[in-house]
């Protein structure tokens, strides 16, 4: 840590001073946002830690922040433009701060606002001073992923699922505290209640300071004086919770369920994570999924598809649906019903979609003597023959199979 011993912004009496306005290369109209622009300037161009041994740096260095003391400051400024040097801000004029020892984490301390409080400079030894209280740091507890098989049905309904999770819970001991009962907290003998250790390191710029969150407190500034018993000082214990976890309709395979604030709790009565719940479908004998689309393959009998009929499709919510099928139906033809598909969950898409009816035609295997002499008497039938728009149907829809 840079000392500076007797930080006196003051002269020797034989020393003339430079005007304040002249010190920091501003005129007499200067905003206080530019007085600001122009010390830091040259408090980063002059720091003793930048140059090292350098008198003269160390006296600009000096000068810089006794120009910047007086004009940022209304009232003094009001008088140095009045009276000078010799104004009455005390019984010298403006002779600048009081001797004595420094360190130079108080003396900028005195420059919070144009320093930036604890992170503005604090790359350099001394910078970054301690001139805005340290917020206390709150812990969270990690997230607990789950995951979660689905049936179709419920994918199309929703579902409410429930979960026994073993995870990190506040200590029912000293309620989450870390401490026993009637016992508090004290500051930390290593870093004195800053929550962060300063190490000095040797750089090309010079002397730099790096700041760390002490080993001692982890950063807290306090440690507990008389730990738990039971959590030892952690305030969390191992416990299990039995979560109630809602599924929206519509989800798919990979989603992501997020239940705020159940996974594992925060140290000392901090921020509790979230359970992620990723979603798994389970497969459907009845049906396959597209996004939102539903399909279902009717196997029809011949003599249905060649002069048509009715049939029953079973539907997502265990009903059946009647269709229509026209006389001459080939296969491969595909029937929509509208809105008998899967909801859209939110944000990812709008609506229900459709429940989609692929149309195969079943050919028997096996025939009886009567069924083949049947058949044989249409062999020759033209109308038994596929015409050119049908062929061209098919192969089209076996081109589109590959794409």
């Amino acid at each position: 840590m840079l000392l500076v011993n007797s930080f006196l912004f003051e002269r020797g009496k034989n020393m003339a001073k430079r005007d304040y306005y002249e010190v920091l290369g501003l005129d007499k109209n200067a905003s206080e946002e530019d007085i600001k622009k122009a010390y830091r300037k040259l408090a980063i161009k002059y720091h003793p830690d930048k140059n090292p041994g350098n008198k003269e740096a160390e006296e600009k260095f000096k000068e810089a922040a006794e120009a910047y003391d007086v004009l940022h400051d209304p009232n003094k400024r009001k008088q140095y433009d009045q009276f000078g040097f010799n104004g009455p801000a005390g019984a010298d004029g403006f002779s600048g701060f009081s001797s004595g020892e420094m360190d130079m984490d108080d003396i900028f301390s005195m420059f919070g606002d144009i320093f930036g409080g604890h992170s503005g400079f604090s790359g350099f030894s001394g910078f970054g001073g301690s001139g805005r209280q340290r917020r206390q740091p709150q812990y969270r507890g990690t997230d607990l992923r789950l995951k979660v098989r689905l049936t179709l049905q419920e994918i199309a309904n929703g579902a409410t699922k429930k979960f026994k999770v073993k995870k990190d819970v506040a200590c029912p001991h000293c309620h989450g505290s870390g401490a026993e009962s009637g016992s508090g907290s004290e500051t930390c003998p290593t870093c004195h209640g800053q929550g962060f250790v300063t190490k000095a390191v040797r750089t090309m710029l010079g002397m730099m300071q790096t700041q760390t969150e002490c080993p001692t407190c982890n950063g807290e500034g306090t440690v507990i004086k008389n730990k738990c018993k039971e959590c030892h000082g952690a305030g969390v214990v191992r416990g299990e919770e039995v979560i109630e976890v809602k599924i929206p309709a519509g989800v798919a395979e990979g989603m992501v369920v997020n239940v705020p604030g159940k996974g594992n709790a925060g140290k000392h009565n901090g921020i509790s994570g979230d359970i992620q719940v990723y979603i798994e479908e389970e497969e459907n004998d009845t049906f396959i999924r597209d996004g939102h689309n539903l399909i279902y393959n009717l196997l029809l009998d011949f003599p249905t598809a060649a002069l048509g009929g009715n049939a029953e499709i079973p539907t997502i919510d265990g009903g059946k649906a009647r269709i229509k099928i026209e006389a001459g139906t080939q296969p491969g033809k595909a029937l929509r019903l509208r809105g008998k598909g899967l909801p859209a969950v939110q944000g990812y898409g709008n609506g229900i979609g459709d429940l989609v009816v692929n149309i195969s035609v079943y050919v028997p295997k096996t025939l009886t003597k009567e069924e083949k002499d049947m058949l044989e008497t249409l062999r020759n039938s033209s109308n038994f023959k596929g015409d050119t728009a049908t062929k061209n149907t098919i192969f089209q829809r076996f081109k589109n199979y590959f794409n």
